[in-house]
């Protein structure tokens, strides 16, 4: 009886045991209590939902649209001034016989869940927060939701404004999940009107990785030059495209006020002093390549993606580095631009930017000295995007050639030889085929004879598979905001701040002062097109301005919808004052196959079909 008396005091306490270690918080989950009162907790998770910001292009390569994770380099040779160079594997960027109704699309609802999820939380939860630190939290999710809604709407229009968490209730009624899509114009409208609400809220003052004040203002500086310029050029064309709803189309009378709140923005940014265009270098080529490149001392950069060695980085650089002085032996020379950007940069003294190459009456070459001198005095802007014949990188001098020409008694003309491989010479000994290219076909070499010089790394080792990048990628820029401010003011008439805008900036690329003094919509489009080169806005301003089936239009002759390359040539006419100069050729670029050919049905992207099914509310996109 004794020894019963004692198990069962010993069972008794096991159990109580038991039953208080079964009770126990667990030690790896947190609660609610905890992630949301602690600064730390709730900071990693804004840097999540930070690096979920979509964008097309960027310098990573990733793709998942239902999560928000769009970010794909590659896309800049289908769309932007570039095309594909690399391996032939991924040639069929070069034919596209026209863009997919689905081309650019998101529909990424679970981070617009997240984001409202995180909102109710923290309002519900963060109770041991300063009133401060919960104003900021809030506004930056807010920010992060608007900035959100904004690369919703420009690609697919109207879409469904979920601002509060869906709840199912299992009794088989999905009807209140079942959301409708809300106009564009009242889409533009949530955009503005959070932005206002959230910007003095922000903190993160001098920060260009996380929203404060002015990144706010700058997301409203872009997103309602957007809107403007849809209400305005969409009405202008010979059938509007709309619905009857107004999920497509925003009406004209809209645009003059979309206008006045893009200029107002970027205004108070300017204004501010609070960021200055970039002129800490005195050569005005690299000094435009640094505004976008480097990180210390820039206070031209406004918010961007940024990235640290040894963690965080990229292999942009490796996959983009000029095919000459790449320093990995399987490193890649994929996004090549085009002649045709080239030749967008217009000459210091405000003439046309085509490229001087025949003689007026076109009976003969221009011959140069020296393979670099066709773009002389050209607009900065072109040496600090695009590496071109004769220039050097990283210290290295680039062998940009693509053969010879051999005069021909005979025929009285020049033979062309072009090497089969790279860095080879001629039977003089010189040069005949740089180790550069151009080449017409061989992979991973230029094909345009240009490589891209913006977002690549100067620095040791960066285009190696160990070492990699960190460069960031920029979001916004105050080059951009004069740029917003120039177009918006024009748009309203104010003709004398939009030339003072421009013309700054265009001082910057070595223009004279005031080297502007009438102002058009070509004018205001080019600026855009040879400053904002490569950072994801050729496309949209093309489908905003209602002329990407122009530009693009399927037709094989066309200057716009054809690549186009540029082939040096060392000339070997002995006797000649010709011999030992250079000539250039213009072409279509070999490996381009297909006119790039936009359709008024990619104007917005078509909507999933799995989307439809689940939701019948959903209408689709015009053309689809």
């Amino acid at each position: 009886m004794k020894k019963l008396s004692i198990f069962l005091i010993f069972l008794l306490f096991s159990t109580s045991c038991m039953k208080d270690w079964l009770d126990r918080e667990p030690r790896t989950i947190l609660s609610d209590q905890q992630v949301w009162n602690d600064p730390k907790q709730i900071v990693a998770l804004l840097a999540n939902f930070y690096d979920r910001l979509p964008a097309e292009s960027g310098l990573v390569d990733v793709n998942d649209n239902a999560d928000g994770r769009l970010f794909q380099w590659r896309d800049m040779a289908n769309f932007d001034d570039a095309m594909w160079s690399g391996q032939s594997n991924e040639d069929g960027r070069n034919n596209m016989t026209s863009y997919n109704y689905n081309s650019w699309y998101l529909w990424n609802y679970t981070f617009i869940r997240d984001l409202n999820l995180a909102l109710e939380n923290i309002a519900a939860y963060g109770v041991n927060l300063t009133d401060d630190q919960k104003k900021q939290y809030t506004a930056e999710l807010r920010f992060l939701r608007a900035f959100n809604y904004f690369e919703l709407v420009k690609r697919m229009g109207g879409v469904p404004l979920i601002t509060t968490q869906l709840i199912y209730d299992y009794s088989g009624n999905v009807s209140n999940l079942q959301q409708p899509r809300a106009k564009e114009s009242e889409v533009y409208d949530f955009i503005g009107s959070e932005l206002d609400a959230v910007k003095n809220d922000l903190g993160n003052d001098g920060s260009v990785s996380r929203a404060n004040k002015y990144t706010a203002l700058a997301l409203k500086s872009r997103a309602m030059l957007y809107a403007a310029s849809i209400a305005k050029y969409n009405s202008l064309m010979a059938a509007p495209i709309s619905t009857p709803g107004g999920e497509v189309g925003i009406p004209a009378s809209m645009a003059n006020n979309y206008y006045q709140q893009s200029l107002a923005a970027s205004q108070e940014i300017i204004n501010s002093g609070a960021y200055t265009l970039y002129r800490n270098n005195p050569d005005n080529g690299e000094n435009f390549f640094e505004a976008v490149t480097k990180k210390a001392s820039n206070k031209e950069a406004i918010f961007v993606k940024d990235y640290l060695l040894p963690t965080r980085k990229h292999v942009f650089s490796y996959d983009n580095i000029a095919r000459g002085i790449r320093e990995d032996n399987l490193g890649s020379s994929s996004i090549t631009p085009s002649l045709n950007l080239v030749e967008s940069y217009e000459y210091l003294d405000g003439s046309n930017g085509a490229l001087k190459i025949r003689t007026a009456d076109n009976s003969d070459f221009i011959y140069y000295d020296n393979v670099q001198d066709i773009f002389a005095n050209k607009d900065a802007r072109l040496y600090g995007t695009i590496i071109y014949p004769g220039t050097t990188f990283k210290g290295l001098q680039l062998s940009i050639q693509a053969g010879v020409m051999v005069w021909n008694d005979t025929r009285n003309a020049y033979d062309v030889v072009e090497g089969s491989d790279l860095g080879t010479t001629y039977s003089d000994g010189k040069l005949l085929t740089g180790t550069s290219g151009p080449h017409r076909s061989i992979q991973e070499v230029s094909n345009t004879g240009f490589y891209l010089k913006k977002y690549i790394d100067p620095n040791d080792k960066t285009s190696t598979r160990g070492v990699q990048s960190d460069v960031w990628w920029v979001w916004f820029r105050l080059g951009e905001i004069y740029l917003n401010a120039t177009e918006a003011a024009f748009e309203l008439g104010q003709t004398g701040p939009a030339l003072n805008y421009i013309n700054t900036l265009r001082e910057r690329a070595g223009f004279p002062p005031n080297s502007v003094t009438i102002l058009t919509n070509e004018r205001i489009r080019n600026e855009r097109r040879v400053e904002l080169a490569f950072e994801d806005h050729r496309l949209w301003d093309l489908k905003r301005w209602r002329i990407a089936d122009k530009v693009w239009n399927g037709n094989s002759s066309s200057a716009d919808a054809m690549i186009y390359a540029l082939y040096p040539y060392r000339v070997i006419r002995p006797g000649s004052p010709h011999d030992g100069k250079y000539v250039f050729v213009k072409m279509v670029a070999p490996r381009f196959r297909a006119p790039r050919f936009f359709q008024l049905g990619n104007y917005y992207t078509a909507i999933d079909q799995s989307v439809l099914n689940n939701n019948p509310k959903i209408i689709k996109n015009p053309f689809h």
